[in-house]
């Protein structure tokens, strides 16, 4: 019987990856646990076996822009399958009934507070980003050219590895093929531009997830009614999602994500309510602070809307277009 309560809450977090590329499992895995009562193993289960269905669409359309590299898919899918594969088999070496929900509930929480930090690091190497570029043109007179591709060298091993350690995540947890594997590439290939890490991430993702999925149909505990339930919502709200992610402020949702990433994740692990609140308060009030005085050490704007303006706005030492040297006739 399909649970519309869920469905409904699926088409927000659909949203929400639509907008973000991420927080898929992250999100929709402890609503499951904690707003609908689903034993954490089913929760696990269902949710890969929704995302196996899911991100065929998005990877479909990066292979079409080509903002793909299928070296670093490859490599990746090496370490990653047979590990997501074994990721279950590992949950189910700890025995069944409640002593495995606590196994898979105390994984979870642990890897969501992970994820919550891994998106904050992600931000502050785009910050670090944007300023050593920044400083490049300023460096060059403005003429640094942002857009040239790099070359790409492919380290087999250490991605192989990124991908075996990400795959047993993702199959004891459904959580991590968005946002862990995406912040390791992101430290092994600094070179890599935004839209190839968005797509490679994307498409690596597929094979993880449906190995996984694979094997929580066979070991795990699947329930065809909450993954019915996911898709009817998810889907349209991916769709949405991804039709507003030019026009949202990305930003502000990436924080809101990070957020609840960390409440989610705390709450999993038994935090109480005043705990829980203490800690949320304190990386409101804190944390905003912190970034302005970062971006201003790295000679940013403190503000994120400071930045955009002056980007918008001609430098007044650059000649006008009418003034510089064409190199044509005299």
């Amino acid at each position: 019987m399909i649970d519309f309560g869920l469905t409904f809450v699926s088409f927000f977090i659909g949203m929400v990856v639509g907008l973000t590329g991420m927080g898929g499992g992250a999100l929709m895995t402890p609503v499951l646990v904690l707003f609908f009562n689903v034993p954490p193993l089913a929760a696990v289960s269902s949710d890969l076996v929704a995302s196996a269905v899911m991100k065929p669409f998005g990877t479909a359309v990066h292979l079409r822009r080509g903002t793909v590299h299928l070296g670093l898919v490859k490599w990746l899918c090496v370490g990653s399958i047979p590990s997501a594969f074994c990721g279950v088999l590992l949950i189910r070496a700890f025995g069944d009934g409640e002593q495995l929900q606590k196994v898979v509930k105390t994984s979870l929480g642990v890897v969501l507070v992970i994820a919550a930090a891994a998106l904050i690091f992600k931000a502050y190497l785009a910050l670090l980003d944007r300023a050593r570029r920044r400083a490049a043109r300023r460096a060059s007179g403005g003429s640094a050219d942002d857009t040239a591709p790099a070359e790409l060298r492919v380290r087999p091993l250490p991605t192989v590895i990124i991908g075996a350690i990400g795959g047993l995540v993702v199959g004891m947890t459904s959580v991590g093929s968005g946002s862990l594997i995406i912040i390791s590439l992101i430290l092994l290939y600094p070179t890599l531009k935004a839209s190839q890490l968005v797509g490679t991430d994307l498409t690596q993702a597929v094979p993880l997830v449906m190995s996984a999925a694979i094997s929580h149909l066979i070991f795990g505990d699947f329930q065809l009614e909450v993954t019915t339930s996911l898709l009817l919502g998810a889907i349209p709200g991916v769709l949405v999602g991804a039709t507003m992610s030019s026009r949202a402020p990305g930003g502000i949702v990436r924080r809101a994500l990070a957020l609840v990433l960390l409440a989610s994740g705390l709450k999993l692990l038994g935090a109480s309510n005043l705990v829980l609140g203490g800690i949320l308060l304190t990386v409101v009030l804190v944390g905003p602070p912190l970034w302005m005085l970062a971006r201003r050490h790295h000679g940013m704007p403190i503000l994120a809307t400071q930045e955009k303006a002056a980007a918008l706005t001609p430098d007044p030492d650059e000649p006008a277009l009418d003034e510089r040297p064409t190199g044509g006739r005299g």
